[in-house]
């Protein structure tokens, strides 16, 4: 058996997402099933994983991205082991990815199991969505090598990883991951040890709202999904989030906030303290030159002309673009 650097412990569809995002920029990966199963059964877990790989694949070269020569290579650097092969299969691998079931004594028994193989040397990050990274660690008998790292599905081509330390995660561990994701053109952000993340905590609000706004009768389900493609979406993909208040002015989203809490009679609209302590700052964003960015310096014609060049590419990939009359 090849040594392997990485490996994902759980051969499910966050494993094998994983797997596939390593293989496609060239490295070897290792499925490990964590399961017991009789060599029937992991056959079968086997056939299906590959087959599922292979069709993602599949996929890629059908719009192009992938060779059908490429896509051969990819799969060849994919291996499903069974657990009874982790002793010889996990001492090489120095950077391994939990993804179990999200049940604590799951998680817990297929990190005790795979520790036992692994060297200390190695880094263990959870994919976990659930558990956060302090409350996970101490299954590990290297906690400062341990944090969670949160791929977001499908995983082999969003971008996005989260990843989420825990106060005793060494700091050279934490940049050793984020080079390793960045150079199979991963984006890595960090976010402390808090229920939901950055994005779960994000899209959940917008999720209910939406959800909430069907049970109100404010707009059909197919109305509020155009709304977000064409409006939400677009502006959110061109710039980020807190990058949009900016813009937009931090007063603009107090008033704004204010507006809906106390027309909809709603406290959940209401904004947090730190808007309107900006607010009477004079941080306001990208006018006053700082809010929750800082925009001193900033040439700002030159910003609004790559925001508009941003803006222009989705609308140019959505199909979208504005209709002009000779």
């Amino acid at each position: 058996m090849k040594p392997a650097a990485v490996a994902a412990l759980g051969a499910g569809r966050m494993g094998r997402g994983i797997a596939l995002a390593f293989a496609c920029a060239g490295q070897r990966v290792i499925l490990i099933d964590v399961k017991d199963r009789n060599q029937a059964d992991f056959e079968k877990l086997q056939g299906e994983a590959m087959q599922e790989i292979g069709e993602h694949l599949g996929a890629l070269v059908d719009l192009g991205l992938l060779t059908e020569a490429a896509k051969h290579k990819v799969i060849a650097r994919i291996e499903v082991s069974p657990r009874a092969a982790a002793a010889a299969c996990l001492p090489p691998v120095n950077l391994l990815f939990e993804g179990v079931p999200e049940i604590m004594e799951a998680k817990a028994a297929a990190l005790s199991f795979a520790c036992r193989w692994l060297s200390d040397e190695a880094v263990v990050a959870s994919t976990s969505s659930t558990f956060l990274s302090t409350a996970l660690a101490g299954m590990v008998p290297q906690p400062q090598r341990f944090l969670n790292a949160h791929w977001l599905n499908p995983a082999h081509l969003i971008p996005l990883v989260e990843l989420s330390p825990h106060p005793g995660t060494a700091p050279e561990v934490t940049r050793l991951l984020q080079e390793t994701l960045e150079r199979i053109g991963k984006v890595t952000v960090l976010c402390g040890p808090f229920p939901g993340y950055i994005v779960p905590r994000l899209q959940v609000v917008l999720m209910n709202e939406a959800a909430r706004m069907i049970e109100a009768g404010v707009a059909t389900a197919e109305d509020i999904d155009r709304a977000t493609r064409y409006g939400f979406g677009v502006r959110y993909a061109a710039m980020g989030v807190v990058e949009f208040i900016d813009v937009g002015g931090n007063d603009i989203l107090y008033y704004a906030s204010r507006y809906l809490s106390e027309a909809l009679d709603d406290q959940r609209y209401a904004s947090p303290d730190i808007v309107g302590r900006y607010m009477n700052e004079g941080r306001n964003g990208l006018r006053d030159g700082k809010g929750f960015h800082d925009w001193s310096g900033r040439d700002v014609s030159e910003y609004r002309r790559s925001s508009t060049e941003r803006i222009v590419d989705l609308l140019r990939i959505a199909n979208k673009l504005p209709i002009f009359a000779d």
